[in-house]
C-alpha cells in the first residue's frame, strides 16, 4: 500500500527538521546573519548551512550580499517564507502549552495590547477550525 499523499509530508521536506525551524525563528525575530542564527540557534555551521542552501533553493528564503569585502551574506525571508509567519506563531502556541515548562521563553503581544493566543478559523465564517468543525472535502485541484 503507497503512503497517504499528503501537503504535511511535501511541506515537511522543505522546513520540518530542527534547524531549519529554527533558523526561520531566527530571520522571523530579525536575525539574518549567518553568525546571529548560528548563535541563536546552537546549529553546527555544517549543519546550519546546509539548510539554509535548502531553505534558499526551495524558495524560502533568499540569500543577499551585504559585504564585498570580505564577502557576508544575509537571509531575508521571500513572499513564500513569511507565509509562514502563522505556522511558526500556532507551532510556538503549541509548544507553549503542551510542552514549555515554567515561564515562557517568547511572549507576544497584539497591537490590540493583549497577549497574543493564535488560532486557526476558517475565513468564510471566523469560527475556530477545531477537529469536530472540519470535515474532508471533495478533492480539488488548484
Amino acid at each position: 500500500m503507497a503512503p497517504r499523499t499528503c501537503s504535511i509530508a511535501n511541506a515537511l521536506e522543505v522546513v520540518g527538521e530542527r534547524w531549519s525551524l529554527l533558523a526561520l525563528r531566527e530571520v522571523f525575530l530579525g536575525s539574518t546573519r549567518f553568525d546571529q542564527i548560528a548563535a541563536n540557534t546552537g546549529a553546527s555551521r555544517d549543519v546550519l548551512t546546509v539548510r539554509l542552501k535548502k531553505l534558499v533553493a526551495s524558495g524560502v528564503l533568499e540569500k543577499h550580499q551585504y559585504s564585498e569585502h570580505p564577502p557576508r551574506h544575509e537571509y531575508l525571508l521571500t513572499d513564500t517564507g513569511r507565509a509562514l509567519h502563522n505556522v511558526m506563531l500556532v507551532l510556538k502556541e503549541w509548544g507553549d502549552t503542551y510542552v514549555t515548562e515554567g515561564p515562557l521563553p517568547l511572549v507576544w503581544e497584539h497591537s490590540c495590547g493583549a497577549v497574543l493566543e493564535p488560532r486557526v478559523v476558517c475565513a468564510a465564517c471566523g469560527e475556530e477550525a477545531t477537529p469536530e468543525s472540519l470535515t474532508r472535502a471533495a478533492e480539488l485541484t488548484h
